[in-house]
């Protein structure tokens, strides 16, 4: 486990492509280094029962920058070339520059996070896409990963 460890808590120091650089830090890197090893060659690890429920497409939140309606995160995802690099189930997607994302799994902040700042291989999105497509397509991104 110790190798393992080590193995991952390099890559996330010292990414290759295309990882992205500065995911993480400190102990959250080493934390994330410990559940990889762990989980390492386990199918069961960090399965659960529960499925996050879908979010819904009613409702309004007034108030857009670009637009009045609230974006539709999937609509985002298929039209910000986020298909051409990732791979996600939900969207029909299987590029293969970019982390596999139902294999990833990740949180809605960190999914907002790269989507802002990018990094490695992905460009940042905070000049092309407005705060409220950045939020819908990282909520979407994250309710719908690994499902």
């Amino acid at each position: 486990m110790q190798t393992m460890r080590d193995i991952v808590r390099g890559q996330i120091a010292y990414p290759e492509m295309p990882m992205p650089a500065n995911l993480y830090r400190g102990q959250d890197a080493r934390d994330i280094a410990v559940y990889v090893a762990q989980c390492a060659g386990n199918a069961s690890c960090g399965v659960t029962a529960e499925t996050p429920a879908k979010p819904s497409s009613g409702g309004s939140q007034g108030g857009g920058s670009k637009t009045a309606a609230k974006p539709n995160g999937k609509q985002v995802f298929e039209t910000a070339g986020c298909t051409s690099c990732h791979t996600l189930k939900d969207a029909g997607s299987k590029g293969t520059i970019g982390p596999d994302l139902d294999q990833l799994k990740p949180s809605e902040s960190t999914v907002q996070h790269q989507v802002e700042t990018g990094g490695g291989a992905m460009p940042s999105f905070k000049d092309k896409l407005s705060p409220a497509q950045i939020a819908a397509v990282a909520k979407y991104v994250s309710s719908v990963a690994g499902g």
